[in-house]
């Protein structure tokens, strides 16, 4: 079975770490070709979206609008309690609803228009302000130089914000958690369902084989995640990591699939997919066992 598949990955720490093994060509493919691409994640739900990719992270909020021409792989998923965009601003005291002083709406940014933080943002405050799209690593540094109001941060924001001056209005994550008692699903490794059962199993496997390598000698990982962090030092990594890695990123399991189908749910009651359509979920031969 020699084929050639086109992955993409993000160039943050959970991802970095999961396929350190698989991108040092110290995992069996079972014959496929891994061609590995990093990118920002919005860069991957385009991606995705263009046929760029067989294989791919991206935001659940993407593969819900391309639901009936992917599945979810059940490995390699950014899922849990506590792991949410944080709404920040960029003074305390102020709320996105709140129009500026010359009584224009709030300028919010948010990381991509199909990223899951944006649809968190419509879910709980739209209409809201002025939402604009900028990649993820801008909307710190525009807050803190007060050209926007308010951002919707992801990533290591989580970890960051208070010593970079910035006030937390929400953890949308939190927001979701009481309203739906499910993890929040950010993101995952989807493929085109086109790829057929056998190559789908064969992807699955050599990804859970690359997270294991890391789970179990995770220092091994730790220079590929330096090289893509943006510059953050190691325990803002390790943290990166020790939030975003858990037992979903290894196996949705029931837990994860009854959380995508919420998020899928959520997404047709406001309009962003069709009553219908739900995430599909590959059952590789591990998660039926």
């Amino acid at each position: 079975m020699t084929s050639t598949i086109r992955f993409g990955f993000s160039t943050c720490p959970n991802d970095t770490f999961a396929y350190h093994a698989l991108l040092s060509d110290e995992v069996d493919t079972r014959g496929l070709r891994f061609a590995c691409e990093l990118r920002d994640v919005q860069e991957l739900n385009e991606g995705l979206d263009r046929g760029d990719y067989d294989v791919a992270k991206v935001s659940f909020h993407a593969a819900v609008r391309l639901a009936r021409s992917i599945v979810v792989l059940p490995v390699g998923s950014a899922l849990g309690f506590g792991v949410g965009p944080l709404l920040l601003a960029s003074a305390a005291g102020r709320h996105p609803a709140d129009p500026r002083a010359d009584g224009t709406p709030a300028r919010v940014l948010c990381p991509g228009e199909q990223t899951t933080a944006t649809l968190l943002y419509r879910l709980f405050h739209d209409g809201e302000g002025r939402v604009e799209q900028t990649v993820f690593d801008r909307i710190m540094p525009a807050l803190q130089r007060a050209e926007a109001d308010f951002g919707v941060c992801i990533h290591e924001g989580r970890f960051t914000y208070e010593r970079e001056g910035l006030a937390c209005v929400e953890d949308l994550g939190e927001r979701w958690e009481r309203e739906t008692d499910c993890p929040l699903p950010l993101g995952g490794i989807v493929a085109r369902a086109d790829l057929g059962d056998e190559r789908l199993a064969a992807v699955t496997a050599a990804l859970r084989d690359s997270l294991d390598a890391s789970l179990a000698n995770p220092q091994a990982a730790l220079p590929t995640m330096r090289a893509w962090a943006q510059e953050l030092d190691d325990d803002v990594i390790r943290a990166h990591v020790d939030l975003y890695v858990n037992e979903w990123t290894r196996d949705l399991g029931a837990t994860g699939r009854r959380a995508l189908d919420e998020l899928s749910k959520r997404a047709a009651s406001c309009g962003i997919v069709d009553d219908d359509v739900r995430l599909r979920i590959f059952r590789d031969e591990e998660a039926a066992a």
